[in-house]
Parts: C-alpha cells; structure tokens; sequence
C-alpha cells in the first residue's frame, strides 16, 4: 500500500449541498478501490490561475489517502467522466 494526495477542483456551480455530495462520491470512488482515507482538506472557493471550461473560480479539496499500486489508474479513470470535476491530480507521497 502506497500513500497517495488527491488534489480536486471543483465547479463553482454546485452550492453548498452539491459540493458536499460530490466530495462524498469521490470518497466512496477511492474506498471502491480499496483506498483508506486518512486525512480531507477542503479549501472551499478560489480563483483559478487560468480559466477552464469558461470559469474563473473552483472548489479545492485535497484527500491524503492509502492505497493499493493499481488503485489511481482505476480511481482517474472514474474522476476523467465526473462532471461537476474541473481537475484532478493523483500524486504519490513519499513514505
């Protein structure tokens, strides 16, 4: 088991409730794959340094979280289709 950080930007869109409920779904996509999450930072809403998809702003959260070396493959492949996500980065810690 490797430790991982999840980096997400989120649409400023959602309100309060729908950031909520998409936060959740990440979370239970990385417990699908066998990820025990160790640590959720949420940042809330700040300004992008770029526009994406015609917006300004977005939603950060950053979730440490331990799992197995074939889990970010599977867990990226399920973030790439999520709407509501602007951006997301998987990087590996060091131990």
């Amino acid at each position: 088991m490797n430790k991982y950080e999840l980096a997400l930007v989120l649409s400023p869109a959602l309100d309060e409730e729908g950031r909520a409920a998409e936060v959740a779904k990440v979370q239970a996509t990385l417990e699908r794959f066998g990820a025990k999450i160790e640590k959720v930072d949420d940042w809330g809403k700040r300004k992008l340094a770029y526009e994406i998809a015609k917006v300004n702003e977005g939603f950060y959260s950053f979730t440490t979280f331990e799992a197995p070396a074939a889990a970010p493959a599977e867990i990226e492949a399920r973030m790439r289709i999520m709407e509501n996500v602007l951006r997301y980065l998987i990087i590996r810690k060091d131990a």
